[in-house]
């Protein structure tokens, strides 16, 4: 079952970012980017359809993947890499939502990063850029993240030559609104906090937390670097509109207390998001 839900969400992804290149940025002028935008630039200059484009990229890359890099894509990557095209060609017939570059912009990165994200909630991938960067890094010793952003770069300097430097500049933004919906769409909207505390009290502010808030936490040993005196620190992580109410308990039982606060990115488990 679980194996369905995955191949569905990579369909569904697929077809997000077909909407989105045929409904926003192919049209515009936008090339944000990777396989699709140098496809895009391709499709101006010559004629050549993006879905042609991008298979007959990826059918070397994905080759190459294979020899270099191991039979470890799966048939997740596989299927993901050949029905982005196939989606983009059967969605020609998408209108042009707008024609105004900034809206074009912004809306076409934010399909883009949430059709990405839903892809890669199922562990699945699109291909292209991912497979070149990873490529790189086996011949060329770049990170992986430091690979895509070279090949954007490029295709977006190449965009720049062919169309102008205003439309290479809307394509930087379209990928930097991509990447944080991306981000968004793996870890969810839901922000957490983290609170680390400090205090002579520990086992009262932990009981506070545990009874008043119905939230756990966790006791570190510690020691002060000047004084030498070794403390518990309480790690307790909550929701964002429990951080208030954890700050009164706090001081409600120690107003000395040191308590340093931060994001959390994600949180899974128990009171959080599931693992599943």
């Amino acid at each position: 079952m679980r194996l369905v839900k995955e191949y569905l969400m990579i369909v569904i992804g697929c077809f997000i970012m077909a909407i989105s290149l045929n409904g926003l940025l192919i049209p515009n002028k936008i090339a944000a980017g990777g396989v699709s935008g140098l496809a895009t630039v391709l499709y101006y200059l010559f004629g050549i359809p993006v879905s042609i484009t991008i298979v007959v990229i990826n059918i070397p890359l994905f080759i190459a993947g294979v020899i270099y890099l191991g039979k470890k894509f799966g048939i997740k990557t596989l299927v993901g890499t050949y029905l982005l095209p196939l989606l983009i060609a059967f969605t020609e017939w998408t209108p042009v939502f707008t024609e105004d570059l900034l809206l074009a912009t912004v809306f076409g990165g934010v399909l883009m990063g949430v059709g990405l994200g839903i892809i890669f909630r199922a562990n699945g991938s699109t291909g292209g850029t991912a497979l070149a960067g990873q490529l790189l890094n086996k011949f060329f010793g770049f990170t992986v993240g430091q690979s895509i952003l070279i090949i954007d770069f490029l295709v977006i300097a190449f965009a720049g030559m062919v169309f102008n430097a205003e439309l290479a500049m809307y394509a930087l933004i379209s990928v930097y609104v991509t990447g944080k919906v991306i981000d968004l769409t793996q870890q969810g909207f839901r922000v957490s906090k983290m609170a680390y505390i400090i205090s002579n009290n520990p086992q009262e502010i932990s009981e506070a937390i545990l009874y008043k808030l119905n939230r756990g936490a966790t006791s570190l040993k510690g020691k002060g670097v000047y004084t030498g005196e070794k403390r518990d620190i309480l790690f307790c992580v909550v929701s964002q509109m429990e951080i208030a109410k954890l700050k009164e308990i706090v001081y409600e039982v120690d107003k000395k207390a040191f308590v340093v606060v931060s994001d959390v990115t994600e949180a899974l488990g128990e009171g959080f998001s599931s693992l599943e």
